[in-house]
């Protein structure tokens, strides 16, 4: 008889190989440690992933993924204000930073492992930087801050500097005035536009 197909592999095996991944890092963990962790044959890993490599690649995808909730609980609490939306991004990553067995960003501790520009894993995690810089400037713009680019820089920082420090100090460390920072940077970089900070539309 014919097995039946395990439709839950594929999550199985990827939730096992990420725990490990952010534990212990990438090539430190072996696709057999994976197996024996996870309780799968060899061949239902390489039916699922080709490759170690297509592994760590769903793995860093998954990472993204996270950064898009990190965003959609940013926006429930901003009420569709661009610059209110950038200090509850900060906000929704301190929350993260500070939880216990925060290790840092995956994303960027996956970064020294990978520093070949062609290999798929540095191509997500260049990518996901990227994006995130370009929705950072968007919001403020949107917010129509003076110098969009420098505001979007200092909020990009803020929000490094969250996931290395929160990582080794967590509430004890400089995350808890983080949101302050993200405040008095928007303030500062839209004053005098209260009106469009505000989400209102300003009386010609």
């Amino acid at each position: 008889m014919a097995r039946k197909p395990d439709a839950g592999a594929r999550d199985r095996i990827l939730d096992v190989a990420s725990q490990l991944f952010a534990e212990h890092g990438v090539h430190a963990v072996g696709l057999q440690q994976i197996i024996d962790a996870c309780g799968c044959g060899k061949n239902l890993l390489y039916r699922e992933f080709g490759s170690k490599d297509d592994l760590v690649v769903a793995f860093l995808e998954r990472c993204r993924a996270d950064w898009a909730s990190v965003l959609r609980a940013a926006e429930a609490s901003a009420d569709s204000d661009p610059g209110g939306l950038l200090v509850a991004l900060v906000r929704e990553v301190v929350a993260r930073a500070v939880a216990d067995g925060f290790r840092g960003c995956p994303l960027r501790n996956a970064y020294a492992e990978f520093p070949d520009p062609d290999h798929p894993a540095h191509q997500v995690i260049v990518a996901h930087y990227t994006d995130r810089a370009e929705l950072l400037r968007t919001l403020a713009a949107q917010a129509s801050a003076r110098d969009p680019k420098d505001l979007a820089s200092r909020i990009e920082l803020l929000i490094d500097g969250l996931n290395a420090n929160g990582a080794v100090l967590g509430p004890q460390g400089a995350a808890p005035a983080a949101v302050t920072w993200a405040e008095e940077a928007v303030r500062g970089a839209t004053q005098g536009r209260s009106d469009v900070i505000a989400g209102q539309v300003p009386t010609p």
